[in-house]
C-alpha cells in the first residue's frame, strides 16, 4: 500500500474514538433531559462504551494475531456500523447504553489494529513518527466532530448526532474493503491457544518499556477523558454555553491537539523520544497546575479552565504517539496483543475516572479542575522518570 493510503487508513481507524466519544458530547445533556435520566446513567453511555472497548482489544488482539488484521478490521466496522443505527433510534436510556456498550466492542477492532499496523509496517522509531502523521488526521476528525455534533443537535436532535455516526462508519468499512490489504507479516497459528496466550500477556505485562509506555498513555488519555466526561455539564449548565458554542470549544481544543501531533515531528526529529516527552511532561504539568491554582484562587470563569487546558491538549498530542507505539515497540510479533493490552489498561481507567465523575459532580467545576490537575502530574512524573529509565527502543 502506498504510504499516504496507510496514514489514511490509520488516521480513520484511530478517529473512531474521538468521533464516538467527542460528536454526541453536545447532545448529552439534551438527551439526558429527554430520556428522563440521571447524570450517572448519561455518563455511563460514555463509561460503559469505554469499558467495552477496553475490554474487546483484549480479544481483538490475539484474534488479529491469529487471523490477520483485515477480517478483525471487516467484522468489527460491519458491528460498529450496526451498533450506530441502533443506538440512534433507541427509545431509552437503557436501550442507548446497552447499543453503545456494542459499539464501543466494535470500535476497539479498529483502534487496535491500528496500534497493530504501525508495529507491523514500522521500526518503533519510524512508528512514533508515523503514528504522530496518523494522529494529525484524528485530529482532523477531533476538529470537526463536536462542532458538527453541536450544529446538528442544534438543527435537528441527539438522533441525528448519534446517526452520523454510522456514517463515519460506513466510510472506514468502505476504505478497509476496497483498499486495506494485510499486514501482519506472519500469521501466529498458536495465538489463541491458552498457554501461548499467557506466555504472551505474561511477557508483555512484565517488559518494563512497556509499562513505562503504557503508564503515560493511561494517564495522558485519562486526563483528556476527565475534560471529556465532565465538560458539556460544567459549560453548558454552569457556564451557560449553547450546544453550538460548546461545539466550537470542542474544536479549539482539537486543533490544539493537532497542532501537538505536528511539534511531535519537530520535536522528534530534533531531540528523540525520551527528551521530547521531557519537554511535553513540562506543557502538561504547567496547565494543570495553573488550572488548580487559579480554582483554589477563586478565580470562577470558563477560561480559568479553558485557557490552561490549551498547553494540556498540545501536550497530549506528543505524548499519545510517542506513548502508543513505544508500548507496542518491544513486540514486533505480538503487535495485536501489546496494542490490546496497552488499550485495556487506558480505557479501564477512562472506565473509572468516568465512574468517579459520574459520583462527584456537584454542579460546579471543581471536579473536572482537580481531576485534571491530579492527572497533569501523574503524567509529568512518568515521563521525567519512568520513560528516562526504561523508554530506550
Amino acid at each position: 500500500m502506498p504510504a499516504g493510503l496507510i496514514v489514511l487508513i490509520l488516521a480513520m481507524l484511530m478517529g473512531l474514538q474521538p468521533v464516538t466519544t467527542d460528536l454526541y458530547l453536545p447532545a448529552l445533556p439534551g438527551l439526558t433531559r429527554e430520556l428522563g435520566a440521571s447524570m450517572p446513567q448519561a455518563q455511563l453511555t460514555l463509561t460503559a462504551l469505554l469499558l467495552a472497548f477496553g475490554i474487546s482489544q483484549l480479544i481483538w488482539g490475539p484474534l488479529s494475531d491469529r487471523f490477520g488484521r483485515r477480517p478483525i478490521l471487516l467484522a468489527g466496522m460491519v458491528a460498529y456500523v450496526v451498533a450506530s443505527l441502533a443506538s440512534a433510534f433507541s427509545p431509552s436510556m437503557e436501550q442507548l447504553i446497552l447499543w453503545r456498550t456494542v459499539q464501543g466492542a466494535a470500535m476497539g477492532a479498529g483502534v487496535m489494529c491500528a496500534r497493530a499496523i504501525v508495529r507491523d509496517l514500522y521500526t518503533p522509531a519510524q512508528g512514533a513518527n508515523v503514528m504522530s502523521k496518523a494522529l494529525s488526521g484524528l485530529g482532523v476528525v477531533a476538529c470537526l466532530s463536536p462542532p458538527i455534533g453541536g450544529l446538528l443537535t442544534a438543527l435537528a436532535s441527539w438522533h441525528a448526532a448519534l446517526l452520523a455516526l454510522s456514517v463515519f462508519g460506513a466510510l472506514c468499512l468502505g476504505l478497509i474493503a476496497l483498499r486495506f490489504d494485510e499486514t501482519v507479516p506472519r500469521k501466529n497459528p498458536r495465538a489463541l491457544q491458552p498457554r501461548t496466550l499467557a506466555h504472551t500477556w505474561l511477557g508483555i505485562i512484565r517488559n518494563p518499556t512497556f509499562l513505562a509506555f503504557s503508564l503515560l498513555t493511561v494517564c495522558s488519555y485519562s486526563g483528556l477523558f476527565t475534560f471529556l466526561a465532565a465538560s458539556s455539564f460544567v459549560m453548558i449548565r454552569v457556564y451557560g454555553f449553547s450546544t453550538t458554542e460548546y461545539g466550537v470549544l470542542m474544536f479549539f481544543n482539537a486543533f490544539t491537539y493537532l497542532a501537538g501531533t505536528f511539534l511531535c515531528r519537530r520535536w522528534l526529529l530534533r531531540f528523540g523520544v525520551r527528551r521530547t516527552l521531557v519537554f511535553a511532561g513540562a506543557l502538561t504539568f504547567g496547565g494543570g497546575t495553573l488550572m488548580g491554582v487559579l480554582a483554589l484562587a477563586q478565580v470562577q470563569s470558563p477560561w480559568a479552565i479553558l485557557l490552561p487546558f490549551a498547553p494540556f491538549m498540545l501536550a497530549h498530542g506528543v505524548h499519545n504517539p510517542c506513548a502508543q507505539s513505544g508500548a507496542v515497540g518491544p513486540f514486533p510479533h505480538a503487535a495485536g496483543a501489546a496494542s490490546a493490552l496497552n488499550g485495556f489498561l487506558t480505557m479501564l481507567s477512562a472506565f473509572a475516572t468516568g465512574q468517579w465523575l459520574g459520583t462527584h459532580m456537584d454542579g460546579t467545576a471543581a471536579p473536572l479542575i482537580f481531576g485534571i490537575w491530579f492527572w497533569s502530574v501523574l503524567i509529568a512524573l512518568i515521563a521525567w522518570t519512568l520513560v528516562q529509565r526504561y523508554g530506550r527502543p
